[in-house]
C-alpha cells in the first residue's frame, strides 16, 4: 500500500511539470455513474504524450481515485481457476459494499477534431480500502454469515486473473470549450472483497470475491 502511494504521488509531481509542453497535454477529470443498486464517482488525472505527424495520438499514464458503493449485490469467487467455471464459483452477498480504490492508470486516445475526442483508459496497479462489511457466503441452497473487507492491493493482470479493484472506461469527449469538455463513457468496473477466513472450500480454499458492474458514465474534464 505505501509503495502504490508514493508512486502515486511522484507521478502526480512529474507530470505536473509537462503542463506547458506541447508535446503532451493534461486532463483532470470527475465522473460519476449510476446503475442498478450501485454507483460510484471517480476522480483522474493524466498526462499524454502527443504522438504521430498530426499529435493527435493522445497515450500516456495517469492516477485515478474511485469510490464505489452499492445496495444488495452479489460476490462470485475471484481467483481465475474458480470464476473460469461456474460449478466452482460460489457466491458472497454484501447489504452494503463499499470500495475506495486509488490507482495508476494507463490511458490510450484519440481527438478527431479541437471539440472532439475518444479513447480508453484502465486501471493497472495500486490499493483500496473501506469499511468491514457484514454479509451472506452462499454455497448452493446453504447460506453462512461472514465478514469482508476490500481486498488490500490491486493489479492488472488480464481477465480474471486480475486482483483487487479496478476501473476502466471507452469515452467520448466534447470539448463545448478551448478547454472544458463534456465526458460520457461506459464504465466496466472490478471490485473485491476479501473475507476474513477462507469460507469456500471446495474445489479449493478462497477468500476472494468479486463483483463486475458495466456502467454508463457521464463528467467533466479539465485541459491543462
Amino acid at each position: 500500500m505505501r509503495i502504490s502511494a508514493i508512486c502515486f504521488l511522484c507521478l502526480l509531481t512529474f507530470t505536473a511539470g509537462f503542463a506547458q509542453d506541447s508535446r503532451s497535454v493534461n486532463y483532470a477529470g470527475f465522473t460519476g455513474a449510476i446503475g442498478n443498486n450501485q454507483g460510484n464517482v471517480s476522480l483522474d488525472y493524466f498526462h499524454l504524450w502527443k504522438l504521430g505527424k498530426s499529435k493527435k495520438i493522445e497515450i500516456g499514464l495517469g492516477g485515478r481515485f474511485t469510490s464505489y458503493f452499492g445496495s444488495s449485490q452479489y460476490y462470485s469467487s475471484a481467483p481465475a481457476s474458480l470464476a473460469e467455471d461456474e460449478s466452482k464459483s460460489d457466491s458472497l452477498l454484501l447489504s452494503t459494499p463499499q470500495v475506495n480504490a486509488l490507482n495508476l492508470a494507463m490511458n490510450l486516445g484519440y481527438r478527431l477534431s479541437s471539440k472532439i475526442g475518444l479513447g480508453f483508459n484502465i486501471d493497472a496497479i495500486g490499493f483500496s480500502f473501506g469499511a468491514k462489511q457484514n454479509g451472506s457466503y452462499i454455497n448452493g441452497p446453504q447460506g453462512q454469515a461472514t465478514s469482508a473487507s476490500p481486498t488490500s492491493f490491486n493489479i492488472l493482470l488480464v481477465g480474471n486473473n486480475d486482483k483487487g479493484s479496478l476501473n476502466s472506461e471507452f469515452y467520448l469527449r466534447y470539448f463545448f470549450k478551448e478547454k472544458l469538455a463534456v465526458k460520457v463513457a461506459f464504465q466496466f468496473l472490478f471490485t473485491e472483497f476479501t473475507t476474513d477466513t477462507p469460507v469456500q472450500q471446495l474445489p479449493e480454499p478462497n477468500d476472494r470475491f468479486r463483483n463486475k458492474s458495466s456502467l454508463f458514465s457521464v463528467g467533466i474534464t479539465k485541459q491543462f
